[in-house]
């Protein structure tokens, strides 16, 4: 058996689900547009660098998924789907899913965006596990906090969980014949480096010339 592993935004996906997903809630004016624009290229500057700080990011990212029902974001995502995310599905990015399923490979989304953004666009992809930041809720009510809860899938972090995820299904790094990671950016150098086959997929500059140092793979979903 294989393990694949793949990042979602601007890999799986043409686009950012977490960028999209804020210029739905700005078409539905749940956010004013100029500061959350200016948040996002502020974040995505320093994730581009490196020097993003995760947990900045997540504070302003989930704060307005505390401000609504479950049932109300729920109705929101459904439109959120059909507008902004199966448009940039391609169909290259459904097909390498397709072909690691269809050998057995073990499949999963590694992601550092939040997993109430991503589940549904794991299970459109038909992937069946999915590693993202976890948004904390009330148990009571299913309300989210606008916290993560546990350590946020990002970098360094995306080892810890998915290690911890093996480890719940009785299996480690050396259960694999192969392991894969698919990724755009260098933030994801980390796991890259743990799997015995990374692959660059359209990658950024900084990941491309890693890659080309270490004879790494790369392919365009493109």
């Amino acid at each position: 058996m294989n393990l694949a592993l793949f990042d979602l935004d601007n890999t799986l996906l043409s686009g950012d689900s977490d960028f999209e997903w804020a210029q739905f809630l700005i078409s539905r004016g749940v956010v004013d547009r100029e500061i959350q624009e200016a948040k996002n290229i502020e974040f995505y500057e320093h994730y581009k660098a490196g020097t993003l700080d995760i947990y900045e990011f997540l504070n302003f990212q989930l704060s307005p998924l505390t401000r609504h029902s479950r049932a109300e974001l729920d109705a929101w995502h459904r439109e959120y789907m059909a507008r902004h995310i199966r448009p940039i599905i391609g169909a290259p990015a459904r097909a390498l899913v397709k072909q690691h399923l269809d050998d057995g490979d073990l499949c999963a989304i590694v992601t550092a965006t939040n997993s109430f953004v991503t589940g549904p666009i794991a299970r459109e992809l038909g992937i069946p596990h999915l590693i993202g930041t976890i948004p904390a809720v009330d148990v009571a009510n299913g309300a989210f906090s606008g916290a993560p809860r546990g350590t946020p899938s990002f970098q360094a972090g995306k080892i810890e969980r998915v290690e911890a995820w093996l480890e719940s299904l009785g299996l480690w790094w050396g259960s694999f014949d192969d392991s894969f990671f698919y990724s755009d950016s260098h933030n994801d150098l980390p796991l890259m480096r743990k799997v015995r086959t990374p692959v660059a997929v359209d990658p950024d500059d900084k990941l491309r010339q890693y890659s080309a140092e270490q004879g790494w793979k790369v392919i365009s979903l493109r």
